[in-house]
């Protein structure tokens, strides 16, 4: 190309001087001028192919950047405390994604958030030389419009809170069903805190692409715990105690079982759907002897909910106690987010009808064995005078949970958390999963925060809007 370039010059020098020697050279002189026109072209062509090259690598470069740096952003407790870090990491794509971009000048591109930290975004310009462009007065093109001054855009969240926040039409339910066992003491119940306000933070948030997103907590143990308004239309009006009779040896006792404030599984045809609650579909009281849920107050049902702060502070009052029913924990994600449950919730907490607007989640997490069910009373098998299980064991009855709740277009993720190697507890968290890509384990409180950031990344992926 240059030499064609060479070979232009040397044609128009010639012209010339044959132009001042020829005083009827009209026609030639026309040509000579449509040559050296000719040859501006074919270097203009030249300057705009260095153009063009440039500026696509340069819009990939920033397109990576501010994906990188959004992600730093997104995973941080705090946004705005994580702005440096992002800054950081996306001037180290930006740099790296253009090494093979062809020399430029005054590069100015830098990155910085926006829209009060729901957004990273790239700003500035970069601009390349021109050598034939040079002789019209052109001495360099710049990479970007001034109308794109933040050309790349990447939205952090696509998740709004209280008010929705955006454009997007889908709106995202998300049940977490959260094991506060005891065996979740010590550490794990800090590191399962920490991983659920993690998600809480991830998912929730008022961009203005921001899709609405509401977030429910199921937390569990030997049964669940409702608001003390949803108590009476799930369960009706149990009986304050229910006594049965036990032989042991040879004598006959009498054991007394007094209702508490939790609720267990439901029997009948109707006790693995989502069927509303009613006289023959309620779900049964838990009867203990002294009358005490293991679950408190603090650790009542949250239903769907797109207040973050709210959130947060009821998963920080999560405490342990009690043993495994793992399924009930799994009924109940399934009901807060089935519309056919909107009798026990306020309005604000009603959840959408399935269908292609509405994107449902079930998140369940656990560290071990589902391993308690009860008889037709609502005592827990095994209790003194207690019958058989009224329905199949606990990891039976939530598997057969999960298949209803996936039929419904539910998509499951499961977090197993420092399971040991329990085959009885991976066998029911990999029935559930929707898939291997929604199914996790964790060994340690960075693996479990870990899971719970990639599956708030995946419900709410951090996207370019430009």
């Amino acid at each position: 190309m240059f030499s064609r370039m060479a070979r232009c010059g040397l044609q128009v020098g010639s012209l010339l001087r044959r132009f001042r020697q020829d005083a009827q050279g009209g026609i030639s002189i026309m040509f000579a001028l449509v040559l050296v026109v000719l040859c501006l072209f074919i270097g203009a062509g030249i300057d705009l192919g260095r153009w063009a090259h440039a500026r696509h690598l340069t819009i990939q470069a920033m397109d990576a950047a501010v994906l990188a740096g959004g992600s730093v952003m997104q995973a941080a407790d705090n946004p705005a405390s994580a702005l440096s870090l992002a800054q950081a990491t996306a001037q180290r794509y930006y740099q790296q994604n253009t090494l093979s971009r062809p020399p430029v000048t005054d590069d100015t591109v830098s990155f910085t958030s926006a829209s009060n930290n729901t957004a990273f975004v790239a700003i500035g310009n970069a601009y390349i030389n021109t050598i034939f462009l040079n002789f019209a007065h052109i001495s360099k093109l710049p990479l970007l419009d001034e109308s794109e001054a933040s050309f790349s855009r990447a939205e952090l969240t696509g998740g709004g809170g209280t008010n929705g926040g955006g454009n997007a039409k889908i709106e995202v339910e998300i049940a977490m069903m959260l094991d506060v066992t005891g065996s979740m003491s010590g550490s794990k119940i800090v590191d399962l805190r920490a991983a659920a306000k993690d998600l809480v933070n991830i998912v929730i948030n008022e961009g203005a692409y921001a899709r609405k997103v509401r977030v429910a907590l199921v937390p569990f143990s030997e049964g669940v715990r409702l608001p003390s308004t949803a108590n009476t239309k799930a369960r009706g009006s149990p009986v304050n105690s229910k006594s049965v009779n036990y032989t042991s040896g040879r004598n006959t006792y009498t054991a007394t079982y007094y209702k508490t404030d939790c609720v267990v599984e439901r029997t009948g045809a109707n006790k693995y759907t989502d069927v509303a609650p009613d006289a023959n579909n309620y779900v049964m009281t838990q009867y203990k002897t002294n009358s005490s849920c293991a679950l408190s107050a603090d650790e009542e049902v949250v239903p769907l909910s797109g207040d973050k702060e709210y959130l947060k502070g009821r998963i920080d009052k999560l405490d342990i106690s009690g043993s495994t029913a793992g399924h009930i924990g799994t009924a109940w994600a399934w009901y807060v987010l089935s519309s056919n449950w909107n009798s026990l919730w306020a309005t604000a907490s009603a959840a959408k009808a399935y269908g292609a607007t509405t994107q449902k989640i079930a998140i369940l997490m656990t560290d071990g064995e589902y391993n308690l069910q009860y008889d037709a009373k609502g005592i827990s098998t095994g209790s003194s005078g207690a019958g058989a299980a009224a329905n199949a064991s606990s990891s039976e009855q939530a598997k057969s949970l999960c298949t209803g709740m996936k039929a419904k277009g539910i998509t499951v993720y499961t977090v197993g958390f420092a399971l040991g190697g329990n085959a009885t507890a991976i066998a029911t968290l990999n029935h559930c999963a929707s898939s291997n890509s929604t199914n996790y384990t964790a060994d340690n409180g960075t693996e479990l925060k870990q899971a719970f950031r990639d599956i708030a990344k995946k419900i709410t992926p951090i996207y370019l809007s430009h």
